[in-house]
């Protein structure tokens, strides 16, 4: 993997969790493509960047917080993307990133294209 392509995505990452960490929901939606999918099982799939910013607000509302990431796997998936994985845990969940793929902007920075996870409580 490039290393430009790789510092995008773990600076998109990180950008993410600081976002969802402080109950910034709009600064979690910015982290995805405009028509991004993002299946978040049980709770259903969301496409697009409004409908994920819905599904970050009523997370957050209902006091989800303290997200880390344990153990997480990035692999090259072509010259402009990623596929992170991972497990995770926060307050009051924990679960498993299959795939975040993240995308390399024309910018320099990395959005997320497709998101898939489990959640547990």
């Amino acid at each position: 993997m490039n290393s430009d392509l790789e510092a995008a995505v773990k600076k998109g990452s990180q950008k993410w969790r600081n976002a969802f960490n402080s109950g910034d929901a709009e600064g979690c939606a910015d982290c995805y493509e405009a028509n991004a999918i993002m299946e978040a099982q049980p709770f259903g799939t969301y496409h697009g960047r409004a409908e994920i910013l819905a599904f970050w607000q009523m997370l957050i509302r209902e006091g989800f917080s303290n997200m880390e990431y344990i153990n997480p796997k990035l692999v090259a998936a072509g010259d402009c993307s990623a596929i992170l994985s991972a497990d995770w845990k926060m307050n009051k969940a924990h679960g498993n990133i299959s795939k975040e793929l993240w995308i390399l902007q024309s910018d320099g920075t990395a959005l997320l294209r497709e998101d898939y996870f489990k959640a547990a409580s």
